[in-house]
């Protein structure tokens, strides 16, 4: 694995032509599909959680992805590897802060709405890249993010008004801005330390395994619950673990050195179409049309703001 750079940066914007080029390029189609593959993760965790504790359930799955990343850790062989680790660790810490959210989100609302929220971090991220990277976002992009901020309210309200909100809806709603620093502070990892992108992956799974192991101690204390013997519970483990979170967290940090943060978040802006589609046809959610046209508009948004800025490499 090559180490990600990021040296096109410094030779300053590259014409490319509207017309002359594919409309995604092999990155971009790589973040669609880990869009693809996290619009499944909602319905998995769902059914892991209903049959384990969720610290527990996050203990298992990022230990057994820290093991199977061990490997990995020799990138930390590099001539800046305090300050870069440094940098994963902190990667990591906001990591577990996503994660528990979104985990405790999503089994207290339904795999759709866990999905349509998580999408706020779209509008959430060129907010968070002008506050992080002083990079103040161009008129389409902020237009873009506006457009998916009504589309997930079309998505989260589709059943009524507030009162059919729940406090998992909340927490999905923190896990969305938690996203868009996450996204933030990957560019400035990659841009001033260059680690392999499946060493930042290895690294953030050690701290977040940890980190679920010193909540689950303070919560729950040394109690370990049976593991379930369940085919769903296990079959929903490997997704999460392979696909999930070896796969698309190696894709993501790669991806996320080389494009804008906004781009980024605005490309993974169709995980609520693919999470809403795999809880109606696996969990049996029902979705309103307004959740399906504020789906659209989240969609819509995200291939405007790529067909945009297939005039310059950002």
């Amino acid at each position: 694995m090559n180490t990600p750079s990021i040296a096109a940066d410094s030779k300053g914007p590259v014409k490319t032509g509207g017309r002359s080029g594919p409309l995604l390029g092999p990155v971009e189609w790589l973040l669609l599909l880990v869009a693809a593959i996290w619009g499944g993760s909602y319905s998995a965790a769902k059914v892991a959680t209903e049959q384990m504790p969720v610290l527990q359930f996050l203990v298992l799955r990022f230990g057994l992805t820290f093991l199977v990343l061990l490997p990995a850790l020799r990138g930390l062989a590099v001539a800046s590897w305090p300050a870069a680790l440094t940098g994963a660790l902190i990667l990591g810490i906001n990591l577990l802060a996503i994660f528990v959210c979104e985990t405790f989100g999503v089994s207290l609302t339904t795999a759709s709405n866990a999905a349509f929220l998580i999408s706020l971090c779209v509008a959430f991220t060129p907010l968070c890249e002008w506050w992080l990277l002083k990079t103040k976002p161009g008129g389409t992009v902020l237009a873009g993010a506006g457009l998916s901020l009504l589309g997930a309210g079309l998505l989260a309200f589709q059943h009524g008004g507030s009162a059919s909100l729940a406090w998992g809806d909340g927490l999905m709603v923190l896990a969305a801005f938690l996203r868009g620093i996450m996204v933030c502070l990957t560019r400035r990892h990659g841009q001033r330390h260059g680690l392999p992108a499946l060493t930042v992956t290895a690294v953030q799974m050690g701290v977040m395994a940890l980190g679920s192991i010193i909540l689950m101690l303070a919560v729950h204390g040394t109690a370990w619950p049976p593991l379930p013997s369940s085919t769903s519970f296990w079959s929903a483990m490997a997704f999460l673990v392979l696909l999930c979170t070896l796969f698309a967290f190696f894709a993501q940090n790669y991806a996320a050195s080389r494009i804008s943060p906004s781009r980024v978040a605005l490309l993974m802006g169709s995980e609520p179409m693919w999470g809403a589609l795999i809880a109606v046809l696996w969990m049996g959610e029902q979705m309103a049309l307004q959740g399906w046209i504020g789906g659209l508009l989240i969609v819509a948004s995200a291939w405007w703001v790529t067909r945009q800025g297939k005039k310059i490499v950002v």
